[in-house]
């Protein structure tokens, strides 16, 4: 299929509008430049309504307006829409298909909009289909049927791409399971494994009536009773594969919800877990309450330092230091009579005197130097009290005098080692404080997330998934074990046939049934197989060639690939699994998402256009140019809607590719963005003949340099 032409009437911003296609097959591509706001989505949404209807409008038209916003209802307020699509479609004929033919067809979806108001109501569309030869055009019935047949509703957004949805295929956006199906209806659809399977539902229908015709032949009653339990073994199969189906659904969903509530936790665990967070900073308070504790020791200990004698001692040491230097002068030169009284007092106060020798009252010699002692201190009271006072003043002072007083540091050091162990603290504790501020951030940024909670539904989980895993290979079992009692069973009853004159009409019946099921098998076993793995090699060379990946150069993207579970798997070095929507950049999204576009397309051998809106987006370089020449390499037809951003950098490829190019014009965009006034006042898309190079009054636009100076000044 190729398209050839399109007409919009009244679809939302475009009232008037015709465009025409490059069908040529040396140059197939055509381009429509418009830049934001120009009706570029809405062209793709109007073809895709014209041949598929509401469905393929967002919502399904539910709340979707057709019609042009800025409608004058004075003009009407029932507004007429319509599309008109012309496309061709190539037929293989003649002997053994070798003679291709083509037919135009004309397909028309209208529909009309009330306005009342602010309000609107929308008719159900209609949808008419027509050949169109030389002598004009003939009506076909059933145009629905016609489209599904030739281009099926499931190949809707492989045909008509929006840049940025396109990546649903391989994005985080929805979950596994729908991304999954995506790519599996698209692979299905394309390579007609649906209709094989419908085939091979319709020849086990037949093979089911044949066996039960078999009961009717003779009078045979073991004949009757195998065929009786044949088709019982054909219901019970159909259950089982109902059941093994639903039991893999089963599984796929719970293994997703599983896999869902154990990102969740990790996600989480990622930020942090509230418990452990919550401990964390308990016990933050209890360090920084030690702390305080000892801050209110030191501060005491420093406060004490400032009645220690050590402070009185080093702020008096020198003065201290000249008078107890003139004390031990008088002292040595014998002038202080006293200074033997406080020593003498002292010794009789004991049972030895200071040479050793006894001083006990009870013995004669210890009585008479007793006395002699006590003499002693009364010849020396008699002294003046000038000698008394410096008597008391030179004993008075043995504490001040630092060699007398052992291993005490001196009152600066004490107050040092005080004043930096209060700072170390001090700083310690606001650390602690700061520490227990980031943890309060980080717990009131954690979700409130029940790990706990999560972790228990996640078992839950796990539990439904394995059991449904269970079921699986039960009733796995239980089909083989019927497939089994089929096949013994087909051989006696294909015996017993043979017996019978009827019975050799079914047998061969039944044995054409047997070779069309094992010719379809064979065939849905090879499309799977072979077919699949050729559209998954195929996806990664062009995938590779558009980011410009070379494995040999050791670079990061190594391979993509298509799973057996159509999964779309992307490797890096060491054939680790990267994360399409994580691990690689937005250019390289695109380019996995129209690789696999125009690879399925290629392997199915099905001629049809790939429209395509902004492909280059958040492309640049030597990708950005990759990207189109690949795509107009492996596309039959390309319908490109691009900026000028993205036609920069790559006209040398359009001047030798494109085959049509035309511009699109919203003059709403002036005077900030039109340099000339279009002269129309209503919301609408303007066509003109301008090339990516070219410009003309109607669709140049200001510079950004222009725009900016005109903003700024």
């Amino acid at each position: 299929m190729k398209i050839i032409r399109a007409e919009f009437e009244n679809f939302r911003l475009l009232r008037n509008l015709k465009l025409d296609f490059s069908t040529d097959t040396a140059k197939k591509l055509t381009v429509i430049r418009a830049e934001n706001e120009t009706g570029k989505t809405t062209i793709l949404n109007g073809l895709q309504w014209a041949l598929y209807g509401d469905n393929a409008l967002p919502g399904k038209r539910q709340d979707y307006r057709l019609h042009p916003i800025d409608w004058n209802e004075l003009d009407s307020n029932r507004i007429p829409i319509s599309v008109q699509v012309e496309f061709e479609i190539t037929k293989l004929g003649g002997p053994r298909g070798s003679r291709k033919t083509k037919q135009r067809y004309l397909i028309i979806r209208s529909a009309f909009e009330a306005l009342s108001g602010t309000k609107w109501e929308h008719t159900p569309s209609e949808v008419k289909l027509f050949t169109v030869t030389d002598t004009g055009h003939e009506s076909i019935n059933w145009p629905e049927s016609f489209i599904e047949d030739e281009l099926p509703p499931a190949l809707r957004e492989v045909f008509f791409t929006d840049g940025d949805r396109a990546l649903s295929f391989i994005e985080a956006d929805v979950t596994v399971s729908t991304k999954r199906k995506r790519v599996e209806k698209a692979i299905r659809s394309l390579l007609g494994l649906g209709v094989i399977e419908d085939a091979l539902g319709h020849v086990k229908k037949a093979a089911s009536e044949i066996n039960k015709a078999a009961k009717n032949v003779g009078a045979n009653e073991e004949l009757t009773q195998i065929a009786t339990r044949l088709e019982q073994i054909d219901e019970d199969s159909a259950s089982y594969e109902k059941k093994i189906e639903d039991a893999k659904t089963q599984f796929s969903a719970f293994d997703e919800k599983h896999a869902e509530i154990q990102k969740q936790i990790e996600d989480a665990l990622v930020k942090g877990n509230r418990e452990e967070l919550k401990r964390e900073i308990k016990q933050t308070e209890l360090q920084r309450k030690r702390i305080k504790e000892q801050q209110e020791e030191a501060s005491k200990e420093h406060s004490n330092l400032f009645r220690n004698l050590s402070l009185s001692r080093d702020l008096l040491a020198p003065v201290l230091q000249q008078s107890l230097g003139e004390l031990d002068k008088l002292r040595d030169q014998g002038k202080i009579p006293n200074q033997t009284i406080p020593v003498l007092e002292e010794r009789l106060q004991r049972a030895t005197c200071i040479c050793g020798e006894s001083l006990d009252p009870r013995v004669d010699d210890g009585k008479r130097r007793r006395d002699h002692i006590q003499c002693l201190i009364d010849e020396s009271q008699k002294a003046d009290e000038r000698q008394r006072i410096i008597t008391e003043l030179y004993f008075g002072s043995k504490p001040l005098q630092p060699d007398r007083v052992t291993g005490d540091e001196p009152w600066l050091a004490k107050y040092a080692k005080v004043f930096k162990l209060r700072d170390e603290q001090e700083a310690r504790f606001d650390s602690l404080g700061k520490k227990r501020r980031a943890l309060e951030a980080k717990l009131d940024d954690i979700p409130d997330t029940n790990i706990q909670g999560l972790r228990a539904t996640m078992r839950d989980y796990r539990e439904q998934r394995d059991r449904f895993y269970g079921n699986r290979m039960r009733y796995e079992t239980q089909l083989e074990a019927l497939e089994k009692e089929r096949r013994s069973l087909s051989a006696t009853r294909n015996n017993l046939l043979r017996r019978q004159k009827r019975g050799e009409r079914i047998l061969a019946q039944l044995e054409v049934t047997q070779d069309v099921k094992q010719v379809l098998e064979n065939s849905y076993n090879r499309i799977t197989n072979e077919e699949l793995a050729k559209v998954s090699e195929l996806m990664n060379t062009i995938f590779l060639e558009m980011i410009g990946a070379d494995p040999e150069q050791n670079a990061i993207i190594q391979k993509a690939e298509i799973s057996k579970d159509f999964d779309i798997l992307v490797y890096g070095p060491n054939n680790r699994a990267l994360n399409p929507d994580r691990d690689l950049n937005g250019a390289s999204r695109r380019a996995l998402t129209l690789a696999f576009i125009l690879a399925l397309t290629k392997v199915s051998e099905v001629e049809a256009p790939n429209v395509i809106d902004t492909p280059l987006g958040m492309m640049s370089g030597y990708v950005k140019r990759s990207v189109l020449k690949t795509a107009i390499r492996e596309s039959s037809q390309l319908i490109l809607f691009l900026t000028r951003s993205e036609i920069a950098d790559c006209e040398e490829i359009l001047d030798a590719e494109a085959g049509r190019v035309i511009t699109l014009t919203n003059p709403a965009h002036y005077p900030r963005m039109l340099i000339n006034d279009p002269q129309v006042k209503e919301r609408t898309v303007l066509r003109c003949e301008c090339d990516h190079r070219g410009e003309c009054t109607l669709c140049q636009r200001r510079m950004d340099l222009e725009l900016y100076t005109e903003l700024t000044f």
